[in-house]
Parts: C-alpha cells; structure tokens; sequence
C-alpha cells in the first residue's frame, strides 16, 4: 500500500500526521511526505516543521493521495500553484484513493476533482468548498467514487482507518486503532457545531472568516 502524503508550507501538523500514525502501522505500507522541494515544511503554527523526504518530480504515482488541511488563508498557497495542482491531477490518475483532510478539500476543489461532488471540510470552510463547484455535507467522512474527504483536522484518522479497512480488510484496521490507542473520550462535548454553543461557534466563524481575508504569511 504506497501512500503520498503532500506537504506545503503552512500545513496543519495533525492533518498530515494523524493519517500517517495509521497507515505506518500497517505492515507492508510505504508512506511518503512529498513537497514541491524536499526539505523542511514550515507549519501553520510557526512552531515546528515536518520533513518532505520527496519532491514532486519523485514520486509520480500511489495508491493513495492525502491532502491534508491547514488554517485560513495558508490553503491559497497551493491552491494557486499550477505545480503543485498539476501534480494532484497527475498522482490523481493513478491512485485507488484521493483523499484530503480538513480544508485540503479546497485544495481538491481547485484541482478540478470535486466539481459537482458532494465532500466534507472543516466546518468553517463549508461556503467556500460550495463555492468551487463542490456540494457540502457535514458527514465526518465521504467517500465519492474513489474520492475521500474528512472533516476538520483529527477526522483524518478516522479517515485513514476507513481506508485501512476497504484495503486491508476490518481486522487489520481494527489492529491499527488498537496499537494506536484511538479511543477518543473528550472532555467536552464540543467537538462540532452541532454540538458547541451558539456564541462559541458564531465567535469561531468570526475569527475564521477575518483570517480567510488576510494574505498568507507562506509565500
């Protein structure tokens, strides 16, 4: 099981992470960070960086692609590079899975490959994703054709364990979680909007729309 996981400046540490933690676990998978340029991946946080171990003139096919995610306005970084939605299409064409985690939906999206298909995001990118010619849903994980796009940032898990299944089979995605321990038990129960209070979800959509305005710092 080859998988490519695309690294851009500014990415979100989880979304690229957590779907990794799952199919590393999996014996005989080949798990790639892949990047315009090798080397260090700068993250959104500005407190830490991944490391792509490929450039994009190195790996030019898998069996599955994962987008990941990041905070508004980093996604305009790749979603208006040729090179790097060039590379999507291409890896695209060969995969048996393209996935994406998070707001990396948006970055599907201007790659051509969500038009007219309904997909998930974050939930505060949700107006956004409609915007370019997808159809949002709030289901945690969609899969459409060979498309696979998880909600915000932790789903990729969840994600990758539904794909560990569909390739594997049950038992041995069932091994992943266990190894991994993925046994969420939060201590609030805010984890959505359907969830959150009103104030706390309206004062979130605030600050995610002033963000989305603002030029990337990832440039």
């Amino acid at each position: 099981m080859k998988v490519a996981i695309l690294l851009y400046d500014g990415i979100t540490a989880l979304d690229a992470i957590g779907p990794y933690e799952v199919f590393a676990s999996v014996q005989d998978s080949e798990v790639k960070f892949v990047a315009k340029k090798k080397g260090l991946i700068k993250l959104d946080s500005h407190m830490g960086y991944l490391h792509a171990d490929y450039s994009f003139s190195e790996v030019d096919s898998a069996d599955i692609l994962v987008v990941p995610g990041c905070k508004p306005p980093n996604y305009k970084v790749p979603m208006n590079d040729e090179e790097t939605l060039n590379w999507i299409i291409k890896i695209h064409e060969t995969t048996k899975w393209s996935t994406s985690v998070c707001n990396g939906s948006l970055i599907l999206s201007k790659a051509g490959l969500l038009n007219g298909v309904k997909a998930t995001s974050h939930w505060g990118s949700f107006e956004l994703l409609n915007s370019l010619g997808s159809i949002s849903t709030e289901e945690r994980v969609v899969r459409e054709g060979k498309i696979v796009t998880a909600a915000g940032v932790s789903s990729g898990i969840d994600m990758a364990l539904q794909l560990v299944a569909w390739e594997k089979g049950e038992d041995i995605a069932k091994a992943s979680q266990l190894i991994l321990e993925y046994d969420p038990q939060p201590p609030f129960d805010t984890g959505s909007p359907k969830k959150a209070p009103a104030p706390l979800v309206e004062h979130l959509r605030g600050v995610i729309e002033e963000l989305a305005k603002q030029d990337s710092d990832f440039k």
